[in-house]
């Protein structure tokens, strides 16, 4: 099964019933293994998460910290990219040139990269560790 059909099927499973806006996300670990993630909406509107989030949260659940792949889908005219805080998530976990691909319910789709999503990402080496 390829990621954006690992994505779209989940998304069905998201529960937005404030914004009725639906995400899918699935992320592919070095061992091959497919991790799935939806948003989930809260009455208290910044305390949802983010299909990406959840994706990630199950890849580290299972035991693995290293994603391989990324995909994104939504019912949306153009491909959504991840927020500000998903991208930042997706470099923790995936390397500079690690595919993303962001799809439509239409069959539009935009591929990219987690570094092209994220220049200039904060990681360790900007950490003091003296």
């Amino acid at each position: 099964m390829s990621l954006v059909e690992a994505a779209r099927e989940v998304r069905e499973n998201a529960y937005a019933p404030y914004s009725r806006f639906k995400v899918g996300a699935a992320v592919r670990g070095k061992s091959g293994r497919i991790y799935r993630g939806v948003n989930v909406e809260n009455v208290a509107y910044p305390e949802g998460t983010c299909a990406e989030a959840g994706a990630i949260a199950a890849m580290i659940a299972a035991g693995e910290t290293e994603l391989i792949e990324v995909a994104v889908i939504a019912d949306s005219p153009s491909p959504v990219p991840p927020c500000g805080g998903c991208r930042q998530k997706l470099a923790e976990f995936g390397r500079h040139d690690t595919p993303v691909t962001l799809a439509t319910i239409d069959g539009g789709r935009l591929d990219t990269t987690v570094g092209d999503l994220l220049p200039g990402r904060f990681d360790i080496s900007h950490m003091d560790r003296a």
